[in-house]
């Protein structure tokens, strides 16, 4: 395998641990708070990386700007989105939290115009956002309706996505040529979140004393999965494809949340579903360069 294509089982792996995220987030709130799910998931994810990192004899980071560079990496991909999206499915629907979060590339797309212009964006992937958007769209069927939910959890929603958006120009600037693995890297962002909110979920972070198997397996498995191999995963993507290919990943965490709603739930699927599916995959083909005359050479 080209190293060009080892990314594909990442973002696939990654793609769906993250479109189960949102039902782990839901079970989790009902013994925890907004900021105990989010240490939770963080402490949890930290834990396994390190044993990780210690089994594979991977040394992590020893200088100072490269930590500050993954603390502030930490509070943009755990710390304030794991709050704010725990914040806001208190008050808003599931499917709404997946659209949302959908639109990360393209608020990846405009922190790279702004502030990042060294990764040259090239129109194909323009396109295949797009594309991509128009996917999400068709296959939450938001014609029909969206639910209902507040004013602040949309906006936490829409801040969340913004702190993801930033987060991916700034690997791929500051930490990719580092050379450190991805296990190192992901270890230390996560810790270093887990150790940030550490003080908050010490003050208020359980919500009841009452713990059920089913919210404690989601936290376990959205912190081990969800905050643990999925950014050794995010890390490799970005590494090998670049911020705005890693970003689109975000494009096919609603569909698996549709598909695993009708395999375990047994929820129904519409017409629009598997067609918005297609259209989704198509964008993020297109955003990855799999069209084009270099990819089939």
């Amino acid at each position: 395998m080209k190293k060009s294509d080892s990314w594909v089982v990442p973002y696939l792996a990654l793609a769906m641990v993250w479109g189960c995220s949102f039902i782990f987030i839901k079970q989790g709130l009902e013994f925890l708070t907004p900021v105990g799910v989010a240490f939770g998931r963080c402490a949890l994810g930290s834990m396994i990386l390190l044993i990780i990192v210690k089994i594979r004899g991977i040394k992590l980071p020893t200088d100072r700007k490269t930590w500050f560079v993954l603390w502030v990496v930490s509070l943009l991909l755990n710390v304030f989105p794991g709050l704010l999206f725990a914040f806001a499915q208190q008050r808003v629907t599931t499917v709404l939290a997946g659209i949302i979060n959908a639109f990360t590339p393209l608020a990846t797309l405009i922190f790279l115009f702004i502030f990042f212009r060294s990764e040259k964006i090239k129109n194909q992937q323009i396109l295949g956002l797009l594309v991509g958007a128009l996917g999400v769209i068709i296959v939450l069927g938001i014609w029909n309706g969206i639910g209902s939910g507040s004013g602040g959890g949309v906006l936490a929603l829409f801040a969340a996505i913004t702190c993801y958006g930033l987060s991916y120009p700034i690997i791929k600037k500051y930490l990719t040529p580092l050379n450190l693995t991805a296990e190192a890297l992901a270890a230390g962002q996560v810790t270093a979140g887990a150790l940030t909110l550490l003080p908050f979920y010490l003050i208020d972070g359980v919500a009841s004393t009452e713990y059920r198997f089913g919210p404690v397996l989601a936290m376990m498995l959205l912190g081990i999965f969800g905050s643990g191999f999925a950014y050794i995963w995010n890390f490799q993507i970005v590494e090998r494809a670049g911020s705005p290919v890693a970003s689109t990943v975000t494009y096919l965490t609603p569909v698996v949340a549709v598909f695993i709603g009708w395999i375990f739930l047994n929820e129904n699927i519409t017409w629009h579903e598997p067609v918005g599916g297609a259209i989704v995959i198509l964008g993020a083909a297109i955003s990855q360069g799999r069209f084009s005359k270099k990819a089939t050479n």
